[in-house]
């Protein structure tokens, strides 16, 4: 099948055309899901800068509602449970693994917890021990950013490294911080937030760098632009072998 328009030509075939329906869409989606994950980066990282600056919210104040508070700054006064603590595994920093401490903290005047997550410490020699770590015990205000954990969890991690705690065994080491789960399985009032204590904070944390690393900002940039020139490429393509100019006689 062919098109003539002025001095070109185009042949149509119809497989190559129906590759250029598939991928051109498939292309830019993939791009735009890349840019929107870099745009999320971005909003999180000046959300967090922005409240450095601003005054700290009172969590108690936003008991019915903590989800307002989400990448604010937030104080809270109550003392650390360690009972159904869990630490977060496979955790990076400076190219070693480790793990995220993760501790409930009964809030003053209520029987209501939230969890903190009281930053990274250093695995073990041997991945299957647990590493020794000091939580404090008296009552403190504690500050941090407040953070609403995914709910699209999918992990394949099998259950070990668990401390008694009477009648049944609490799971220490988790693949992920999977709130639905924590909820089934820890009988206590949960809020549907947690706080990553602030670095500044002595509160009984650990390594804290909670900042979104530009790089992965600009990475996610990358794959973006990498799949629109995919799409921009393949109609480049499919146009050139397609078009062609008509020869005149002379």
């Amino acid at each position: 099948m062919q098109f003539k328009f002025m001095k070109y030509q185009f042949d149509f075939n119809w497989l190559s055309t129906l590759i250029v329906i598939v991928c051109i869409p498939v292309f830019i989606k993939l791009g735009l899901w890349q840019y929107n994950k870099a745009a999320l980066r971005q909003s999180i990282q000046d959300q967090y800068q922005s409240s450095l600056v601003k005054q700290k919210a009172a969590l108690a104040n936003h008991l019915a509602s903590p989800e307002v508070l989400q990448f604010q700054q937030a104080t809270v006064t109550g003392q650390y449970e360690t009972q159904y603590q869990v630490l977060i595994d496979n955790q990076v920093e400076n190219s070693q693994a480790g793990f995220h401490v993760v501790t409930p903290f009964k809030i003053a005047g209520t029987d209501q917890y939230v969890l903190v997550n009281r930053g990274w410490i250093a695995g073990t020699a041997n991945h299957q021990a647990v590493p020794a770590f000091d939580t404090p015990t008296e009552s403190l205000e504690i500050s941090g950013m407040v953070w609403l954990p995914s709910d699209k969890i999918f992990t394949l991690e099998s259950k070990s490294n668990s401390v008694d705690i009477g009648k049944q065994a609490w799971q220490l080491v988790w693949q992920h911080l999977d709130m639905k789960k924590y909820r089934q399985l820890a009988p206590i009032d949960m809020l549907d937030v947690i706080i990553k204590l602030d670095p500044a904070d002595k509160g009984g944390g650990f390594v804290r760098n909670w900042q979104m690393p530009p790089s992965k900002i600009m990475t996610n940039l990358g794959y973006a632009y990498q799949w629109f020139g995919f799409a921009f490429a393949t109609l480049a393509i499919y146009l050139y072998t397609g078009v062609r100019r008509i020869k005149t006689e002379e």
